[in-house]
């Protein structure tokens, strides 16, 4: 692996990889180095003979805040206001496309990844885990679909993977009220398949899975991913181009600018749909 990473970590043992996130922002918030990079991890696990399976965590208390609305300022400070040219709007395109493919990278790798999720998992870390093949999480864990209550449509994933996972209702309550959930509630709804008593316990799990899954024929379980993941490759693929267009077209608003300046001043925002 071509290490050091910024915003993670690699560790192959046993024909298994664990990668790690690490930040750099607080608890592990996705900033630029995390849209980077990933893609480039995942293509390398993909093409090392010697990774079967993949165990995806997050360092420290939590699995992910999420975006870091503060090392990515750049790409959402160009679509503050309502009142853009043509130019703003096809950049940030063009950028929420590369960040799709970050998210994409992982669930696209032939080497089926298994998530272990411990504290906070909010809005991008709900778009990550909904890439990986099997989720567990510990009883502490926590989940958001917190784009809605930022005045975005959740744009990297969540809207266009959930669906195979959750049904529609689950779903729909999720991304509308943009609430927090348990452990608890989101193994019954189907978002985890399992919950343990704490982070050491799902990590322990996970790589129990993924020794599993490591220790059959490479090759059929390529087969058997590629074969489960072309009954939705289409469908989750139009759904990123079209909200990738629809972001593009409506997501500079007066009530994106309202939701920022009222989450950096703690406050609650004032939304008017303008």
């Amino acid at each position: 692996m071509s290490e050091p990473y910024e915003s993670l970590t690699v560790e192959v043992k046993d024909n298994v990889a664990q990668v790690t996130l690490i930040g750099p922002g607080k608890g592990n918030a996705m900033g630029p180095a995390f849209w980077a990079e990933m893609p480039v991890v995942f293509a390398e696990l993909d093409a090392d003979p010697e990774v079967r399976a993949i165990v995806l965590t997050g360092s420290g208390h939590n699995f992910s805040y999420g975006l870091d609305l503060v090392a990515m300022g750049d790409t959402l400070s160009g679509m503050m206001g309502g009142e853009l040219s043509a130019r703003p709007r096809a950049e940030f395109h063009t950028r929420l496309k590369q960040m799709q493919q970050s998210i994409t990278a992982v669930a696209d790798c032939r080497t089926p990844t298994v998530a272990s999720i411990h504290g906070w998992c909010i809005g991008g870390g709900v778009d990550l885990i909904s890439a990986a093949d099997i989720r567990y999480a510990s009883a502490d864990a926590k989940f958001s679909v917190r784009e809605v209550k930022l005045s975005i449509v959740a744009d990297v994933g969540s809207l266009a993977r959930l669906p195979y996972i959750l049904n529609d209702g689950h779903l729909r309550e999720l991304a509308l009220t943009g609430k927090d959930i348990d452990a608890a509630r989101a193994e019954k709804i189907g978002l985890v398949n399992d919950v343990f008593d704490d982070a050491e316990a799902s990590l322990a799990a996970a790589h129990a899975t993924a020794a599993e899954i490591a220790a059959n024929s490479p090759l059929v379980v390529h087969g058997i991913k590629d074969v489960l993941d072309e009954q939705r490759t289409a469908d989750v693929s139009a759904s990123l181009r079209y909200v990738a267009a629809w972001n593009s077209a409506f997501l500079a608003s007066k009530d994106l600018t309202e939701a920022m300046s009222a989450m950096f001043a703690k406050r609650n925002p004032e939304f008017t749909g303008e």
